[in-house]
């Protein structure tokens, strides 16, 4: 069990490991149920899912050159593992 410290402002600063433990990076939301017993449960917000017509013209002026059938691939997949970064 992890213990936290909760400062005189009642704030308290999740470790890494926990953040790690839960996947979240920064940027990624966090939800506390609070449940009736004085428990709570934390965990990592769900992301909203895009639609294909969110990925449309995601790309359109960004590039130099046309990219192959495998740099598109590559680069959806990133996308919708939420590890899209641009080049």
């Amino acid at each position: 069990m992890v213990k936290l410290t909760v400062t005189k402002r009642k704030q308290v600063t999740l470790r890494e490991d926990v953040l790690r433990h839960l996947g979240v990076r920064p940027g990624d939301e966090i939800e506390l149920a609070m449940l009736p017993d004085g428990r709570a449960l934390l965990r990592k917000a769900a992301r909203p899912t895009g639609t294909i017509e969110d990925f449309i013209g995601r790309l359109a002026g960004k590039t130099e050159k046309p990219l192959t059938i495998e740099d598109i691939n590559e680069i959806t997949a990133a996308g919708w593992a939420g590890r899209f970064r641009q080049r």
